[in-house]
């Protein structure tokens, strides 16, 4: 029996640097990345996949205002919602095909997901993600006047509004997406890190903010009880000193290894960190593997022979040097002769 891999696309496998973000040019990028996510389902395993959106979710917004004279402007979780959707279609529509073309036809469904927050972090005191188009100086104190926007200079690139970028909480459609699983459905959910809610006495409202996908990725896969997190990006791992001459890539690394690394400063806000955080977060929690990779190299990264492979501390003893392959072929093989599997049951030992 396969593993339940929760794959966490980067930007690229939507919208390429250079882009103007065509629907032609999405649904190409898209189609790319669905022949590697229908390779892993191919070998058996069971697959949830979660997505950015920040350029889609930034032209919507632009649309927004363009046409705020014609149509009400909708609020920024209703954006991100319609994201999902957009995005959604273009993955299901491209993975369905690229499955039927593997001989594996799965049902794929996209689970608009919204995810708690608390309406307390420390983010919404700091709002920090920028959002939106840029503004000239005095139509963003306009704004920040009228609606109450934080507003700040872009690099000189004229004015953006940011908003908080809390953590995530509690995927709140996960018993629907362990249910999907179960049925055999390559499921799509959490895109863009979610829709952000808040928990309230008359139930959940949205939330004026931006959650970042890899942690959100990563809190769907300890709540789903997935054996793996596989962060695809567009650099096959992770490195320390990353552009540098002295830049060094990791192959394999324990979770504690790679915090101290993060604690030194190897990893940028807005790049490596946050994918970073959620893999040593992830094993941490009781999973059993995670791995940053590229897209092109998703299969291989699933099956521990590329990427950054992040395991807990325990396991580093288990693993001789020149084992680690016969490791990971083995812990398949004992996972295979277990009656349930953890993403049915949803429990870990020691959660």
């Amino acid at each position: 029996m396969g593993k339940t891999v929760v794959i966490a696309l980067g930007g690229n496998a939507i919208l390429r640097h250079g882009q103007t973000g065509t629907a032609e040019e999405q649904a190409e990028n898209v189609r790319t990345a669905c022949r590697q996510i229908a390779r892993v389902v191919e070998r058996g395993h069971r697959v949830v996949v979660t997505h950015g959106n920040g350029p889609q979710v930034g032209n919507i917004l632009i649309q927004n205002e363009a046409a705020r004279d014609r149509v009400p402007a909708m609020p920024l979780d209703v954006c991100g919602a319609q994201s999902q959707g957009q995005i959604g279609y273009l993955l299901q529509r491209e993975l369905g095909v690229a499955l039927q073309a593997h001989g594996v036809p799965r049902p794929v469904v996209t689970v608009v997901t919204q995810v708690v927050v608390d309406p307390h972090d420390p983010a919404f005191r700091n709002p920090t993600k920028p959002v939106g188009p840029f503004y000239a100086e005095h139509e963003a104190r306009a704004l920040m006047q009228a609606k109450g926007w934080v507003m700040r200079e872009d690099a000189g690139r004229g004015w953006r509004r940011v908003v908080p970028s809390p953590a995530p909480r509690r995927v709140v459609e996960l018993d629907a997406i362990r249910a999907l699983v179960g049925l055999g459905v390559v499921v799509i959910a959490a895109g863009g890190g979610g829709v952000p809610v808040a928990e309230g006495p008359d139930g959940l409202r949205g939330v004026e903010a931006v959650i970042d996908k890899d942690l959100t990725a990563q809190r769907l896969a300890t709540e789903l009880g997935a054996d793996l997190l596989a962060i695809l990006t567009d650099v096959p791992r992770v490195y320390l000193r990353y552009g540098t001459a002295e830049q060094q890539p990791l192959d394999r690394v324990t979770a504690s290894e790679l915090e101290a690394y993060l604690r030194e400063g190897h990893f940028a806000d807005g790049s490596m960190r946050a994918k970073v955080e959620g893999a040593i977060a992830f094993v941490r929690a009781g999973g059993e593997r995670a791995v940053v990779a590229a897209l092109d190299e998703a299969l291989a990264g699933v099956e521990g022979y590329s990427g950054t492979q992040v395991i807990p501390d325990a396991a580093a003893a288990q693993v001789p040097e020149g084992m680690w392959q016969a490791y990971v072929e083995i812990g398949d093989s004992n996972r295979s002769s277990t009656s349930s599997p953890r993403a049915e049951s949803g429990n870990r030992p020691g959660r």
